[in-house]
């Protein structure tokens, strides 16, 4: 099966089984109101159930004064009314990364089962990255764009080398033109190609599917499909559970 005749099978699966597809919107965590709280989500939700992740969001956003989301649909706001990523290191400082696992995220999730280090661990490693390349706020994530260099320093942290987890954090801080194929698309492309499909061949399908949905008169994107597919495979998931 070839890649465009793939594509066309996830845009038609989308079109004969998605019944609200004309009113898809894109979840809360993607209108987070900080950028550190992307690197969090990102790193914390590799492998796991989404809603540990979230309990994790909530548990921190005292750091955030409770503004963790802004407005449905919004721009970021103005760099004066966001927590920058210096800050929130600032704050998280003096702690070890086992005493943040343990009383800041509450979360003690490791990167990966085999020579993992601690998640808390590797949102710090993170946050370092972004400082190297003078990123502090929404405002300056173009910075990062086609930057190879970052790429590789943010896949040398344990557990960031498939490089989902990077995607994932360019998703929520507002790139659209990427996905996340996590377990529950990767399973839902698998059901439609018949067969385990790469990061990027993930990555086009989606891509050419919402071109597709888009000549059908859908509003659509890569990063809104991955959306909508997940919550679909995850309710699917519910119901066999």
């Amino acid at each position: 099966m070839n890649h465009s005749t793939s594509a066309a099978l996830v845009a038609n699966f989308c079109l004969n089984n998605f019944t609200d597809l004309d009113q898809a919107k894109l979840d809360r965590e993607y209108y987070y109101a900080h950028l550190p709280l992307c690197v969090v989500d990102s790193v914390f939700s590799m492998g796991v159930k989404y809603e540990s992740v979230r309990n994790v969001v909530t548990r921190i956003k005292g750091f955030f004064h409770n503004t963790t989301y802004r407005e449905f649909g919004s721009e970021p706001k103005s760099t004066a009314d966001q927590i920058s990523i210096t800050e929130f290191r600032r704050k998280l400082a003096n702690q070890t990364p086992e005493e943040l696992a343990t009383h800041v995220y509450g979360n003690k999730q490791r990167t990966s089962s085999q020579n993992g280090i601690l998640k808390a661990e590797a949102v710090n490693l993170f946050l370092e990255v972004l400082v190297k390349y003078e990123v502090d706020y929404f405002q300056d994530v173009t910075k990062l764009i086609g930057n190879g260099d970052f790429k590789k320093d943010i896949k040398r942290i344990p557990g960031q080398a498939s490089g989902i987890c990077l995607s994932y954090f360019f998703m929520l801080a507002g790139n659209d033109t990427l996905i996340k194929p996590d377990r529950m698309v990767e399973a839902f492309l698998e059901g439609i190609v018949g067969r385990k499909c790469t990061l990027t061949e993930s990555q086009n399908l989606l891509a050419e599917a919402s071109n597709l949905l888009c000549e059908q008169g859908y509003e659509m994107n890569p990063r809104l499909l991955d959306n909508v597919i997940w919550n679909y495979q995850r309710k699917l998931v519910i119901t066999k559970g």
